[in-house]
């Protein structure tokens, strides 16, 4: 990034701690693409995404006053929107119909190659991620995930406790995390 532009965002940023409207709408209409494509490659869904970039613009309206002007404000917004974007995947799993939309609906390739090619990857790193689950843990999130069966059918199915079905979905999703925000600079 150039020099005028660092201070140029550095003013936008200091302007909108002071409450500016002006400044804020500036950085809205700045990045609001980057977040909207960023967040597309997450959530699969334009809807949520859009749902996303919102809610990642009124986090910063809401906190402007504790803006760091040291900190690079296009990496605070892509880690709100990132951290946004897995709380959201991590209720979507709980939730029958969230599920159905992100995890098996398909969706068709977006209007711009870009988010097809970020698409591809995070379909490859999903898939990495889920083979590198161990054996069992790997089965289960399987059965729930792709066979949509419940906690308590995958328990009598493989002869465990519903406890034990929950301990390693919630080890797997954690496991599913950390792969992916250990593998962000790849998106």
């Amino acid at each position: 990034m150039s020099e005028t532009k660092i201070f140029s965002e550095k003013l936008l940023v200091s302007e909108l701690k002071n409450h500016n409207e002006k400044a804020f709408r500036t950085l809205f209409d700045l990045y609001y693409q980057d977040i909207y494509g960023y967040s597309i490659s997450l959530l699969k869904s334009k809807d949520f995404a859009e749902e996303n970039v919102q809610e990642v613009f009124l986090k910063v309206w809401l906190h402007r006053e504790n803006l760091n002007l040291e900190q690079s404000f296009k990496s605070y917004l892509f880690t709100i929107a990132r951290n946004q974007a897995f709380n959201f995947l991590n209720k979507a799993a709980n939730e029958v119909l969230l599920k159905e939309e992100i995890f098996y609906k398909s969706q068709k390739s977006h209007e711009q190659g870009d988010y097809s090619i970020r698409e591809a990857d995070c379909k490859k790193l999903k898939k990495q991620a889920i083979r590198e689950l161990p054996p069992k843990r790997k089965l289960i999130f399987k059965m729930s995930r792709k066979q949509g069966k419940s906690y308590g059918e995958i328990s009598q199915e493989l002869g465990i406790s519903v406890n034990t079905v929950k301990s390693q979905m919630s080890k797997a999703l954690e496991s599913l995390r950390l792969f992916f925000k250990a593998h962000d600079g790849i998106l």
